[in-house]
């Protein structure tokens, strides 16, 4: 390959990286074909984008990303994997396929900007989706204003069906006149 082909390849890695909010290296040494076909597609599944590059392009490529950190000092084969939009999504099909294909080694991570150990990567990918998790926080900020809204409401109710008694029970009485 030549010098120029090599730098358009470094800059439009670079591009990529540093959109990605997310960066996951692992290793794939051991994975046949079909397995690494069957992985693209899981990941394609979750809007990730998946690439096979030389570690010597993933290191000129990260300088000044936040995958920079992780991208140092990689040996053996490498694959990296980014997601198009949530992090989550990405993280669940790599553990999911990691544990259906112990071939697939985890190298190293980066999630926000952040660097992730394996352990890390695995509670993300337990996360329920976004949407659920906002949807449960918006349930805890809105229930204290609904609990203050039914008893308010049941003070007024226990009111008027007290006066509906009492007018019932005619124990209302008409003021004297003077």
């Amino acid at each position: 390959m030549k010098r120029e082909e090599k730098q358009k390849q470094a800059e439009a890695l670079h591009q990529e990286l540093a959109e990605a909010r997310s960066v996951i290296l692992s290793s794939f040494e051991k994975l046949t074909v079909a397995q690494d076909t069957a992985l693209r597609r899981k990941l394609a599944e979750t809007g990730a984008k998946y690439r096979v590059v030389k570690n010597s392009l993933i290191a000129r490529a990260a300088v000044g990303t936040p995958a920079e950190a992780v991208a140092q000092k990689l040996r053996g084969t490498t694959s990296l994997a980014y997601p198009t939009s949530a992090p989550g999504a990405l993280a669940k099909a790599l553990c999911a396929y990691a544990r259906e294909n112990p071939a697939l080694m985890f190298k190293a991570g980066v999630v926000e900007g952040r660097v992730v150990a394996l352990d890390e990567l695995t509670m993300i990918a337990s996360l329920p989706p976004r949407e659920q998790l906002l949807a449960k926080v918006l349930y805890l900020i809105n229930a204290p204003a609904q609990r203050l809204a039914m008893t308010l409401a049941g003070v007024a109710r226990n009111l008027a069906f007290v006066v509906q008694q009492g007018v019932k029970d005619n124990k209302f009485r008409e003021a004297a006149s003077s």
